[in-house]
Parts: structure tokens; C-alpha cells; sequence
């Protein structure tokens, strides 16, 4: 029998479909939200109203560009960049720019609308926004990557600035490529603005940047395992991945008294039984940050083994950090989880769990906590490093990681006000929705039809 929420909400995915057609990712990010805001919705007249849902799934703007470039062997390439400014209600627009092959219109809506809901959650004054490239740093001179960045900014500048729009790194977009994109900023405007964050602390940058999301990540599991009265010590933490967030919730997890046994990367994982201690963090940090080689290699430096093509949720553990790329946990994965006790799933990528695995892990108990949640602390510092670009101030690193603590633990207090069950548990999407819906719409209403 459909109920009265289903209709509604398939009624209203039949329009996001009919208007957005082939764009998957921006379909399922917008279906996760329906379920929870179309309910809200009725009992808030005023919203709905405003047709609040129709407005905000709807990008304020969108820019699509060519990006010209020459390689080392003198020849011209080209790729596509794109900026969606999804939501400006509470804030400039805010949200990395992310440089990979497999980068769509599609996906960067997706992220666009998430972060509008995650820059919500940190209660800082940021909208939400996403941009990028298909382009692939991977493989390419310092040089090459460079002469792209300065290309790509050379169209992006006249979109973007400390008050309008303010993007970040995202998945291949690392310090590298800020500083290429900031330099370029600069030479065009001729002025020294906060317009990036994830600069080098020489040049505006915040202390624990990259450390942020890993380490929001940990600080909100800590959140979700105190209400059962219990911590991360001695628990056994399966995390994919092997980036810049896998790495520091890692180290956050070992500083927690955890026991990280997993990381992957695109090839396959390694299962460490005795744990990623500091001293072999340190070595992969080096294997994927210097060396820039593949997760097999620390396999063979530590003896332990390597799963070659698969996911690591085969692995029985404790928590379950999924921390690489969107769709990476499905149903299966979710009851091998299951089958194996895990408590705890919490997302430190954007989302990485498919909708039929997160029904499958919330029907069966299981703590989950999406990434709007979960990973907000990199925008978090990024937001903390705007605030010191304004005051021309530069924040030590144990005031930025306070508060980024602070922000975390505010984040997830707003989950348990707005996800409370009747039964007295704790529903973190729905929490993490409508918590980060009603500030938007709030503004919105505010600001009449704009």
C-alpha cells in the first residue's frame, strides 16, 4: 500500500526527474532529502506555501565553460569547467571545486545541494555551491597542471569573489592546484582577497585545513557513541580510502584509542589486522602524498594483505568509515556489515552509501550519520579560515581544532533535536535535513521571492 509521504514524494521526484533528465546523482541526492522534508513540509505550512522544496533544488546559477591548455609536448587540450552556485540564502556561495575524469554536471549539482544543507548545519554564514572540471591531474607535469589551473581561472575569476562565491579544493584539487588558481586570481584582480580556502598557511591559509574533515569526521562519531554511554577505544574501524579524509580520520582514530585495520584506494584495500599504527600512517601519508603510489605497496612494506578489485566491508570491525567516493557502500556491503556486528556507519564522503543500504543498516540498528553530518568539518575550517582572511588574523592550531570540535558537537546536537524518534532514538538524516533545511528556508522566507 502507498502511503500518503510516498505519493507525495514520487510525485514530486517525477518533476526533479522531467526537469533534470540523465542526472542520477543530483536525483538520488534530491530523493534523500524528499523523504525527510516532504513530511516537514505539511506539518509547516508556510513552506510549503512558498513551494521552499521546489526552490531550493533549483541552482541559482550555473556556469559552464571551456578550459583551454596546452601539454608539454606543446600540443592544445580541452576540457569543460563548471560553477553551481546552488544557494546564496544564508551566505556567499561556498564548495570545493573538484578536478577528475569522471566529473558531470550531474555530480556537481549533487554536491551543490548537499552543501547547501552541510554549510547550513555548521550555522556559519555560507551558502552552498560546487564546481570543477573532467580534467585529470593524475599523471600530469606540475607544469601542465598549472597552465590548466590558470586556464580554468582565467573564466572562473569574473564568477567568484570573498562576498560572492568562495570555492576550496575537492578531489584533485589539493594545495597544488589552490595556489596555481589563487596566483592567477590575483594577477587578474590585481587584489589579495579571501576568495580560495585550502591556501598554504603563507598566504591565508588556516592551520588543520587539511586535517578537517577527517578529524569533524571522528569528533561526531564520538557525539553518536556517547548517547550509547560508549567511545571509539579498543573499537575496530574499517576505513576506505586513502586521501586526504581517510588519512586524518586515521590519525584521529588512533588518537581516540581506536584500531584503523582498512584503507583502499581505486585497485583494491589492505586489511592490517594489528592496526594502522602512527608509524605506518606515516609511511602511507608518504606512499600517497609524495610518492603518489598505489595502496599495494604498504601491503608489501608491513606483510599483510591485500584485496585487490574489492571494498573493504567484508572486513569485521566495530565502525565503518566510508570515506572515498559517492555509492561506494551498497546493499551488500551493508549486510555484510550487519552480518559482521558493525554499530556504526558514519559517512566521511559525500554520499558514499546508496539509498537501499542506508534503509538496510537503519532497519537493522546500526548508528548512521550521512556526510551533510559527518563531514562537515572541512567546510567548517574553511569557513573558520574566511573569518581570519576578514580579520587579517592568523588562529593557533589548538583554537582552530576547538573550534572545529565545538562546531561538530553543535552539528550533531542539531541532528538529535530535529531526528528524534518517539521511541526515543535518534534518526541522523532526518536530523541532519531538516535541521539544515530550516535555517535555509527560514532566510529564504525572509527574503522574500528571490
Amino acid at each position: 500500500m502507498i502511503t500518503a509521504k510516498q505519493s507525495s514524494v514520487t510525485k514530486f521526484m517525477e518533476l526533479v526527474e522531467k526537469r533534470n533528465p540523465a542526472q542520477l546523482e543530483f536525483h538520488q541526492a534530491v530523493y534523500e532529502v524528499a523523504q525527510s522534508i516532504i513530511p516537514f513540509m505539511d506539518e509547516h505550512p508556510e513552506y510549503k506555501k512558498a513551494n521552499i522544496l521546489e526552490r531550493i533544488i533549483e541552482a541559482e546559477r550555473i556556469v559552464i565553460f571551456r578550459v583551454p591548455w596546452m601539454d608539454d609536448e606543446g600540443n592544445y587540450r580541452v576540457n569543460r569547467g563548471y560553477r553551481v552556485q546552488m544557494n546564496n540564502a544564508i551566505g556567499p556561495f561556498k564548495g570545493g571545486l573538484r578536478f577528475h575524469p569522471n566529473v558531470t554536471l550531474s555530480i556537481l549539482k549533487f554536491l551543490a545541494f548537499e552543501q547547501v544543507f552541510k554549510n547550513s548545519l555548521t550555522t556559519l554564514p555560507m551558502g552552498g555551491g560546487k564546481g570543477g572540471s573532467d580534467f585529470d591531474p593524475k599523471g600530469k607535469s606540475d607544469n601542465e597542471v598549472m597552465r590548466f589551473c590558470q586556464s580554468f581561472m582565467t573564466e572562473l575569476f569574473r564568477h567568484i569573489g570573498k562576498d560572492t562565491d568562495v570555492p576550496a579544493g575537492d578531489i584533485g584539487v589539493g594545495s597544488r592546484e589552490i595556489g596555481y588558481l589563487f596566483g592567477q586570481f590575483k594577477r587578474l584582480t590585481n587584489e589579495f582577497t579571501g576568495v580560495l580556502t585550502g591556501k598554504g598557511y603563507a598566504y591565508g591559509g588556516s592551520l588543520i585545513r587539511p586535517e578537517a574533515t577527517g578529524y569533524g569526521l571522528l569528533f561526531f562519531v564520538d557525539e553518536m557513541l556517547k548517547t550509547k554511554g560508549d567511545s571509539i577505544k579498543a573499537k575496530k574501524v574499517v576505513i576506505s580510502g586513502s586521501g586526504n579524509v581517510a588519512q586524518y580520520a586515521i590519525e584521529k582514530t588512533i588518537a581516540f584509542g581506536g584500531i584503523p585495520v582498512t584503507a583502499s584506494d581505486s585497485d583494491g584495500f589492505i586489511y592490517d589486522p594489528d592496526g594502522i599504527d602512527t608509524d605506518k600512517l606515516a609511511f602511507l601519508m608518504g606512499l600517497k602524498n609524495k610518492k603518489r603510489g598505489r595502496i599495494y605497496e604498504y601491503a608489501e612494506e608491513y606483510g599483510c594483505t591485500y584485496f585487490e578489485g574489492e571494498k573493504p566491508w567484508k572486513i569485521p570491525c566495530d565502525v565503518a568509515l566510508p570515506c572515498a567516493v559517492q555509492n561506494e557502500l551498497d546493499e551488500s556491503d551493508a549486510q555484510l556489515l550487519v552480518n559482521h556486528g558493525c554499530k556504526l556507519v558514519a559517512e566521511g564522503a559525500n554520499m558514499p552509501t546508496t539509498p537501499d543500504a542506508i534503509t538496510l543498516l537503519q532497519q537493522n540498528g546500526v548508528l548512521y550519520a550521512p556526510g551533510k553530518a559527518s563531514n562537515a568539518g572541512g567546510v567548517a575550517v574553511s569557513g573558520l579560515e574566511m573569518t581570519q582572511n576578514s580579520i587579517r588574523l592568523y588562529w593557533t592550531r589548538e583554537e582552530v581544532e576547538n573550534r572545529l570540535r565545538g562546531i561538530m558537537q553543535n552539528i550533531h546536537k542539531q541532528c538529535m533535536q530535529y531526528g528524534k524518534n518517539a521511541d526515543g532514538s535518534v534518526d541522523y538524516l532526518k536530523g541532519a535535513n531538516l535541521a539544515g533545511f530550516v535555517r535555509v528556508a527560514d532566510a529564504m522566507l525572509a527574503e522574500g521571492h528571490v
